[in-house]
């Protein structure tokens, strides 16, 4: 398993999102005795929420993504994925305390091998996730739209890929919107 951090950056909504719609396919195509978990984090308005509209689409969710703020979890059916049944949306933002999860059965999704979770936030609740959570920090760039996105996590080994995708759609944004 490689877990060596790697960057890229995108330079529109709609590069983070394909960069998340990428992403999405090589999760859903993981196999796992539990839940795979994918913890985001970044400043307020980094692209946590808009790399999670992109992730649901490629796994067909149809409905408009939010973020979960004040219900702090929303799950998603899944029709269309084999590995997984369904797509679990938290915002830990305003969790004061990890344990105020645990009461929402965060240990038992967990344990769910047919569950993707995307957390934002999730440097606040770090003791409560799996050893191999993927991680991916959110940052601005230079430039208003730009954004430089880490990740750590078994996905990583594939961004010499990716890398190539996401040079593939500089500039072609009007062409493939997600």
């Amino acid at each position: 398993m490689c877990m060596r951090e790697r960057t890229i950056i995108t330079k529109s909504t709609i590069q983070t999102k394909q960069f998340a719609w990428l992403i999405a396919k090589k999760v859903a195509r993981m196999k796992s005795d539990h839940a795979r978990v994918l913890a985001l984090t970044g400043n307020l308005g980094a692209g946590k929420t808009t790399f999670v509209q992109g992730f649901a689409a490629a796994l067909g969710i149809k409905e408009k993504i939010q973020s979960p703020t004040f219900v702090l979890m929303k799950i998603y059916l899944l029709n269309a994925q084999k590995n997984f049944k369904h797509l679990v949306h938290i915002d830990a933002y305003r969790i004061e305390m990890p344990q105020e999860l645990e009461h929402l059965g965060f240990h038992e999704l967990a344990k769910d091998k047919d569950a993707i979770i995307l957390i934002e936030w999730a440097d606040l609740i770090k003791k409560l996730l799996p050893n191999d959570a993927i991680w991916i920090t959110f940052g601005h760039g230079k430039k208003a739209n730009e954004r430089i996105i880490r990740i750590n996590g078994v996905v990583s080994a594939f961004f010499t890929k990716l890398n190539s995708y996401i040079t593939y759609y500089a500039g072609r944004d009007k062409k493939k919107r997600i």
